[in-house]
């Protein structure tokens, strides 16, 4: 009987698995490193991401760290198999070591932390 009942229990699972949808940012890559830039210089970095779902996904925000980070990205739907951009740009006022953050909020799934660095000579 618990044989049974643990099959039925595994047949279940495996069908309400199979009915959700994938939906998922594939990024190629979450860090970017500057280097050495110069004093007064902004730099901007692009993180590209790919749509690898069976649905289509949005970037409801991107929220930068501080004051010193911009970022703007692909508005509106990312359709399943096409690409979408996050631009950051860092405006290189401060000497020294950088490390700082961009968080975005996708319209599926936990939010992704997007980081630069470097150091401003």
């Amino acid at each position: 009987m618990k044989n049974v009942m643990l099959g039925l229990g595994l047949i279940v699972a495996l069908s309400a698995f199979h009915m959700i949808k994938e939906t998922a940012f594939v990024w190629t890559k979450t860090m970017h490193d500057y280097g050495q830039i110069k004093q007064g210089t902004p730099v901007s970095a692009s993180f590209e991401f790919l749509n690898e779902g069976d649905e289509p996904l949005m970037i409801l925000s991107a929220k930068a760290s501080c004051g010193c980070t911009v970022a703007d990205y692909t508005k509106g739907e990312i359709q399943p198999g096409k690409k979408g951009t996050v631009r950051t740009t860092y405006n290189a006022a401060k000497v020294g070591s950088f490390q700082k953050s961009v968080t975005i909020q996708p319209s599926v799934g936990d939010p992704i932390k997007l980081k630069i660095k470097g150091e401003v000579i």
